[in-house]
């Protein structure tokens, strides 16, 4: 009888999420909205609470997320990670004293004292991995001029929560300086290790994955995949980061086959990760924490589009390009639930969790929208308040897949305009 619930159950979500997707589709709309709208309906204090699926969703939902940020990893090789890190390191330190910041004065202004300051910090500092990979797939900018800058940022995130989680955990515990030292250190160390094994030893990984039968190729990069994700997360690096560095460490003809096969697992995985995030947050527990919450978001995607704004500025990219980048930035999610969920189970403070489900609740709602409207909301408003000469006053636009083929051309066009709009002497 319980099996039968949960077919019926599990039944129900997927059919629904497929049927949203396809509306989604037709307004050209990204569905993760949506998706998160449905799981605030099957969860507590919805209209349909679930019973007999909520483990298996709960599942589905880890993979998912180790699959998003193993398709990341394999549109890059080892060398263009280090590359990125090397190149982009100072947008990492502007995007953490941004972002991490107005967190931690938040938790001081409302009196709970220095250690929600730092766990509000990293709530409202790390972007999410898993909708912006989303986002980014959905709107068909993986190939933009200015997402390699967005990945960077979002890896070095990731990768600093081998070094933030370990600290937080031991704030939040209360343990002693040694104690918390050998955390952190087995930490650091576990994410060097994966990092110089997929940098190093990349082209041998490949080979071993390497297949020509799709069926074993699949096997074999899937349960590879989530092996090292366990295992990082085990070692409190994160599954996401250990999954990262696998796509990473697969390159060529793998990497290829890789990604076709496993689009389809992506897509049903992590549209679970979004209904689960939604079947966790009690509607009844948001309006008393709205205001702040709001309030919050407002100022910190904010600070995310200066973040991908200055960051794209610096790698040369477009005006158009840096607006994009600065609103892809916006969404938060996964990480900043489980790090808030680290001070509620240690009972920091009890107002923390639900500002903080709130606060990703909005961000995860606003983030698809700022990562689809920024840049032409402020072409719209240069146009109409004629704030100076720049390349949004132009009115032939290209297209984002001509900026994608065509970076000279653009960049010529710029030139142009600001050639036409010089003063003369």
């Amino acid at each position: 009888m319980h099996s039968a619930v949960l077919l019926i159950e599990f039944g129900a979500i997927i059919l629904c999420l497929g049927l949203l997707g396809r509306a989604a589709a037709r307004l050209r709309f990204s569905p993760i909205p949506l998706y998160l709208l449905a799981g605030l309906a099957f969860g507590e204090g919805g209209l349909l609470p679930l019973g007999a699926s909520e483990e298996f969703v709960a599942t589905g939902a880890e993979i998912g997320v180790i699959l998003l940020l193993l398709m990341l990893g394999l549109e890059y090789t080892a060398s263009d990670l280090v590359s990125n890190l090397k190149a982009h390191y100072p947008s990492g330190l502007v995007d953490f004293t941004l972002n991490a910041l107005p967190g931690a004065v938040a938790a001081l202004l409302l009196g709970w004292g220095p250690v929600a300051a730092v766990v509000l910090a990293g709530v409202t500092w790390i972007s999410s991995s898993g909708v912006i990979a989303k986002v980014l797939g959905d709107l068909g900018r993986v190939g933009n001029r200015e997402t390699p800058v967005i990945l960077s940022i979002l890896v070095l995130e990731d990768l600093a929560m081998a070094v933030y989680l370990p600290i937080v955990t031991a704030l939040v515990a209360g343990v002693g300086l040694a104690a918390g030292s050998v955390t952190l250190a087995i930490a650091l160390g576990a994410a060097g290790l994966v990092l110089f094994v997929a940098v190093r030893y990349g082209r041998v990984i490949s080979r071993f994955v390497s297949s020509d039968d799709p069926e074993k190729l699949l096997l074999v990069v899937l349960g590879l995949t989530i092996l090292v994700a366990g295992l990082a997360q085990q070692l409190q690096v994160s599954a996401a980061v250990g999954a990262f560095l696998v796509g990473i460490a697969l390159s060529g003809e793998v990497a290829e086959g890789a990604h076709t096969l496993l689009s389809p697992l992506r897509d049903l995985f992590a549209a679970m990760f979004f209904v689960f995030f939604g079947l966790h947050t009690d509607p009844a527990s948001i309006p008393p924490v709205l205001l702040p919450a709001l309030a919050l978001a407002a100022v910190t995607a904010l600070t995310k589009i200066v973040t991908g704004y200055w960051a794209a500025r610096r790698a040369g990219i477009s005006v158009k390009g840096r607006l994009r980048a600065g609103g892809a930035l916006v969404a938060r999610g996964e990480f900043s639930i489980v790090i808030a969920g680290l001070a509620v189970t240690a009972g920091i403070e009890p107002s923390l969790g639900p500002l903080a489900t709130a606060y990703v609740l909005i961000l995860v709602v606003l983030g698809p929208l700022t990562a689809r409207y920024t840049q032409p909301l402020a072409a719209r408003l240069t146009a109409r308040f004629g704030s100076g000469p720049g390349p949004l006053r132009v009115t032939g636009r290209l297209s984002e897949a001509q900026e994608r083929t065509a970076p000279e051309a653009e960049a010529e066009r710029e030139d142009g305009v600001r050639r036409q709009t010089a003063v003369p002497d």
